[in-house]
Order: C-alpha cells, then structure tokens, then sequence
C-alpha cells in the first residue's frame, strides 16, 4: 500500500459533461460549477471532522474542502499526517482494519450536500435563463 499521505472521497454527478457543455454554449461560466461542486463537499467537512478517529486530534483538524469544475472532494490527511489513508481505508498487511469516517458522513448525508449542489445548479441555469432574455 502506497501511502499517499491523505484520503480522497468523491462522488460522480450524471450527465455534468452535458451540463459543462450546455452552459459553455449558452453563454455561462462553467467556473460557478467548482463553487457548487465546493460547497457540496464543504457540507461533510464537519460532519467527516466528529466521525474522525481522535487520538490527538491532528486527523479531524486535516479534514477539508476541495472542488474542481468536474468534481467536489472531501480530503483528509496531508504529507505530515500520513496515516490518514492506512486509518481510513485500512491496511491489511499491518493488521489496520477500516475506518472510512469520511466515505460513512458523505453517503450517509448524501441528502444534504446533494441539496446544496442542486441549489447552486438551479442558480447556474437561472443565469443562464435570465441572459436568454
């Protein structure tokens, strides 16, 4: 096992390539799509944050928000705190069993952020409606 330092969770939107490109031809900015994409995934960051294994605190404090135009991440971990990955995902070899906290809060509250990014997505297209006319 590589241990890359952090633990990404993302989850897949259908039809955003349709999207992008909708709004591309209509006129808009595919860059209000990182925002949606950021703010659904800032809505598990505390939630991920009280599921987190807390011996020092160290995880749960590296918990954080990310979002490109394609995806919105919750990411755990960095090059100080590498165990995040091995304590989240487990590590058979070292007899680590999984605690995937941040996989648990993002599918267990999948109707909070996915409300949150339906809310910035009507936005978008109200943007886009309201240039039309």
């Amino acid at each position: 096992m590589k241990l890359s330092g952090h633990v990404d969770v993302s989850a897949e939107v259908e039809g955003l390539k349709n999207l992008r490109r909708t709004i591309r031809q209509a006129g808009g900015d595919t860059k209000d799509l990182r925002n949606a994409n950021l703010a659904a995934a800032q809505t598990i960051v505390p939630i991920a944050a009280g599921l987190a294994p807390k011996v020092s605190g160290r995880l749960a404090a590296s918990i954080r928000a990310g979002a490109t135009q394609k995806a919105g991440m919750v990411r755990a971990g960095r090059k100080l705190i590498p165990y995040a990955n091995p304590i989240h995902w487990g590590w058979p070899k070292r007899h680590i069993a999984p605690n995937p906290w941040v996989a648990t809060a993002a599918a267990a509250n999948e109707e909070l952020w996915l409300k949150v990014y339906e809310q910035h997505i009507d936005r978008i297209l109200g943007k886009i409606e309201g240039k039309k006319r």
